[in-house]
């Protein structure tokens, strides 16, 4: 974005892919153009990848740009707060019963990784690093065991990965901090882990046919720091581990 001159602001790192994922995710209509001009494959491609990263959004197929005002303008199809339920991710990761899989149309499946115990940095840094055949989008919540007070965020979208901090774990914050709001402490509480609190592993991956959900899984298995099956754990140590992510210094939400 930089490079074009198009930030958000003096603080906006953000790459091109990912300012173009964010919009169609967030939108309710996406106009596919070029039609007359695109191979059937590269159509059915572009369909997948739509679908693969907003589930709700109504798709329009043209040539030469030919659309109707009607169909992209005060349509009172937008709404805020519902645009952010748009993502396949979202949907995916909060489990919305009433969400359809686009497996079966457009050769898109999904699964969402989950863990409790705590990510080893430099493991789970290579893992973020190598190349996830077939993965068109993933998205989600991790947690390292040299940052035990830090909500990482994983953002993927076609060949780059970022990570970020999201603030702290609920586990990290004194009680006094809580907010008041007795559903949210619900919410917290319901998912609550005698040893991490609410620290979890949460990513979705969606991806065509040639994504391999097994290695993915064994992939992220693989990462996770080794803990004993009895007796006390030496959680001191761990801020010792190599840990080759960017230092985190954004705020708590």
């Amino acid at each position: 974005m930089k490079d074009r001159g198009e930030v958000a602001g003096a603080d906006d790192e953000r790459p091109l892919v990912q300012l173009l994922v964010d919009q169609i995710e967030f939108a309710d209509v996406i106009i596919l153009n070029k039609i007359d001009i695109a191979s059937p494959g590269d159509i059915a491609a572009a369909r997948a990848i739509v679908r693969s990263l907003n589930a709700d959004a109504k798709i329009i197929e043209t040539s030469n740009a030919h659309v109707s005002t009607r169909d992209i303008l005060d349509t009172g199809l937008f709404d805020f707060d519902a645009a952010h339920q748009h993502p396949t991710w979202f949907k995916e990761l909060h489990g919305f019963k009433d969400h359809a899989p686009e497996t079966q149309e457009y050769g898109i499946s999904s699964f969402v990784y989950r863990a409790r115990g705590p990510f080893e940095p430099a493991k789970l840094h290579a893992f973020f690093n190598r190349a996830w055949p077939g993965v068109i989008r993933a998205k989600g919540f991790f947690w390292l065991a040299s940052r035990p007070q830090w909500v990482g965020e994983m953002s993927q979208a076609g060949a780059l990965v970022r990570t970020e901090a999201m603030g702290y774990w609920w586990a990290a914050v004194p009680k006094k901090n809580w907010p008041d709001d007795e559903a949210l402490i619900s919410r917290i509480n319901k998912g609550w882990h005698t040893h991490w609190g609410d620290r979890r592993q949460e990513l979705v991956f969606i991806g065509t046919e040639e994504m391999d959900t097994k290695a993915l899984r064994a992939a992220l298995d693989a990462c996770l720091l080794p803990l004993p099956t009895s007796g006390a754990v030496d959680t001191a140590s761990w801020a010792k581990l190599p840990d080759p992510f960017p230092e985190w210094r954004r705020e708590a939400a």
